[in-house]
């Protein structure tokens, strides 16, 4: 049991099987993107350690860079997102979307209306969490390292309130 201010946690997904997802997903990314060199997007803060994980098995040149959104508070989404560090010189690039977990999927959408602002040549979205339940876009995930069911989970990188980033193993909301 886990507890972040006043919510308990339980375990969810030991740091093995996290792994075994970003081995997964950087297995796509270096078939579809090889010869290529891709910026990798971390959608901050919750996708630094995907970010890092994911560049690190890419086998070839790439850039980093990092966008902040924010549309969560405390464990709801707000359904607005605002953005707080925004990108520049994309044009003609192509990009890696790194995101921690898409559920609702206004964030990806808030994210690619600004890369169609900055031209980029392609875009492909990976998120190492996936709620197929939640998500009410049209856009395609086309990486995904689990998919979850709709709960609020903290841990590598997902936080509750700020608190809970620097676990390696990810946790699952206590049910009542």
């Amino acid at each position: 049991m886990l507890q972040l201010q006043d919510l308990q946690f339980v375990p969810f997904l030991s740091s093995t099987e996290i792994k075994e997802a970003i081995e997964k997903v950087s297995v796509q990314v270096n078939r579809d993107l090889a010869g290529k060199k891709p910026v990798f997007l971390g959608v901050l803060n919750g996708a630094y350690l995907f970010t890092a994980e994911l560049t690190k098995r890419f086998q070839g040149d790439c850039e980093v860079e990092f966008i902040k959104l924010k549309s969560y508070s405390g464990t709801k989404t707000t359904g607005n997102v605002q953005e707080l560090i925004g990108v520049e010189n994309l044009e003609g690039k192509t990009v890696v979307v790194v995101e921690d977990i898409v559920d609702t999927g206004n964030t990806i959408s808030e994210i690619i209306k600004i890369l169609q602002a900055e031209k980029v040549t392609s875009y492909k979205i990976a998120s190492l969490f996936y709620k197929p339940e939640a998500y009410q876009k049209k856009h395609t995930i086309d990486y995904i390292g689990i998919e979850i069911s709709d709960k609020f989970i903290v841990g590598f990188g997902l936080d509750y309130n700020g608190l809970g980033r620097n676990l390696p193993e990810i946790y699952q909301l206590k049910e009542a």
